[in-house]
């Protein structure tokens, strides 16, 4: 059996499950307010850094009150056992707090839904600082939304090149290779009928063992 008909065999094993864990994202996702900024501080963090790790730093913050108003300097030290960066990271969380905290993060909210995904991808980009194109889009898949935008990690890039998405891991991924690389796994989507949120947690069960987010 080759790869690809491993992956669709695999993809039928698990489909019942990552449709259970794309059904949460989208529950997570209606609770709006607090819950959209908890999963964009998320984001932030995981750049260079594991996500569970991510996933319990945000965990501790909230638990210690300063996620919602803790200042940088605060919360780097919770940060600087769990990510890497912490120091920048802690700032830019700072940074997207004070731009959507007012009215219970009600712009946060109108840029996730109120457009396409492509467009509240580009106005992420334009409006928090420290995240990009992965991350934005990371972001818009943990609420339910960015279904048919790739989350493009190393993980990813080598799985996607191991089944023949694409020829070679990039050395650097510029915004124009990464929308050539979407734009390649979309298509490689389309042709193996399974979709690309389903892709990317499939992926990431085959490196982590689990389905995470």
């Amino acid at each position: 059996m080759n790869r690809i008909a491993q992956l669709r065999k695999k993809h039928g094993r698990m489909r019942g499950k990552i449709e259970e864990r794309l059904a949460q994202f989208e529950v997570r996702g209606k609770q709006g307010g607090a819950a959209l900024f908890e999963e964009l501080a998320f984001c932030i963090l995981t750049p260079q850094s594991k996500a569970r790790s991510c996933d319990e730093a945000i965990r501790e913050l909230k638990e210690k009150g300063l996620l919602f108003e803790g200042s940088a300097g605060k919360m780097h030290k919770v940060l600087a056992e769990k990510t890497r960066f912490h120091n920048k990271k802690a700032g830019y969380i700072v940074l997207a707090r004070k731009r959507f905290a007012g009215e219970n993060f009600i712009k946060l909210e109108e840029i996730t839904f109120a457009a396409s995904e492509q467009e509240a991808r580009q106005a992420l980009l334009k409006s928090v600082k420290g995240i990009g194109l992965k991350e934005a889009g990371h972001y818009l898949r943990n609420v339910g939304r960015g279904e048919g935008l790739a989350i493009l990690d190393r993980h990813i890039l080598k799985n996607l090149k191991r089944h023949g998405a694409i020829s070679e891991v990039p050395s650097s991924l510029t915004p124009k290779k990464y929308l050539e690389i979407e734009g390649k796994m979309r298509e490689f989507c389309r042709k193996n009928r399974i979709p690309m949120a389903h892709l990317d947690l499939l992926f990431w069960s085959e490196e982590t063992g689990e389905i995470f987010k």
